[in-house]
Order: structure tokens, then sequence, then C-alpha cells
């Protein structure tokens, strides 16, 4: 096989991992008892994570979004019972972002699915391979970060 054509095939192959696994995400979520969220919302809910709290400009930054875009969505998820604000303890001025019940069992399903998909993902591979994997995804992030 010629590197364009390994190119190539590594190119299709990439696209159709990234729709496929919004697809399935979104597929899901209607499907499931969350079906009153956005895939967006979803994402959100797990930027802000468990052990963390944040303010609404830390997870807008990790999302791309805007402050103002975030604090439209955490409006919407606090309405919907995912998400509560919370005075900092130190700080009283600063608020931060906390994940209530429902928001955390949705974060733990959201993060079996991922753990489901790596585990699929590096299935049979030896150390030699997962090596190469983690470098090409450290190689992949990396254009991320300097293109965000």
């Amino acid at each position: 096989m010629s590197r364009e054509s390994d190119y190539l095939k590594i190119n299709r192959g990439l696209i159709k991992a990234y729709s496929g696994i919004l697809w399935i995400e979104e597929n899901e979520l209607r499907k499931s008892t969350f079906n009153d969220l956005t895939i967006k919302e979803m994402h959100a809910i797990d930027a802000i994570s468990m052990y963390n709290h944040q303010t609404i400009s830390q997870v807008a930054d990790k999302l791309h979004l805007t402050p103002g875009t975030m604090t439209s969505m955490t409006d919407r998820l606090i309405k919907k019972g995912y998400v509560e604000r919370i005075r900092d303890k130190e700080d009283r001025r600063v608020v931060r972002l906390a994940l209530t019940k429902r928001g955390r069992v949705l974060y733990r399903a959201h993060r079996a699915f991922h753990n489901m998909m790596v585990k699929s993902f590096l299935k049979g591979m030896n150390d030699e391979e997962m090596k190469v994997v983690k470098k090409a995804m450290q190689n992949l992030e990396d254009f991320v970060d300097e293109h965000s």
C-alpha cells in the first residue's frame, strides 16, 4: 500500500469514527431517560465533571464556547435538573457549577460509554501497538490544541 492510500484510508477512518461516535451518542441519548438533553448539553455536563467545581468561564474555555453561551446553557441545565450553581467557600463572589444527582448519573453513563469505546478501540493490541496509538493520539491532540 502506498503512503497516499494509507493517508486516504486513515483520513476516511477518522471522519467515519468522528461522525459515528457523535451519531451513537445522539441516538443513545434520544433513547435514554436523558432525552431532554442535546448532545452539546451532555458534553457540557461531561466538562463540568463530578470532581472539580469550575466556574462558567472555565467550562466555556474547555468547550470553546463564549461565557455568554455557557451561561445560557447552564440556565437550561439548571431548569432541567442536571446542574446547580454553588458559591465558592473561600470567595463568596465566585460562583461555581456542580452536578446534581441526575447530572452525576448522566456523567457516569457517558463515561461508561467512552470506556467501552476505548476498550473496543484497543482490543487485541500489544504494547508496541499501544505505544504507536498513544503517539498518534498525542499528535492529534497537539494539532487540535494548536488550532483552538
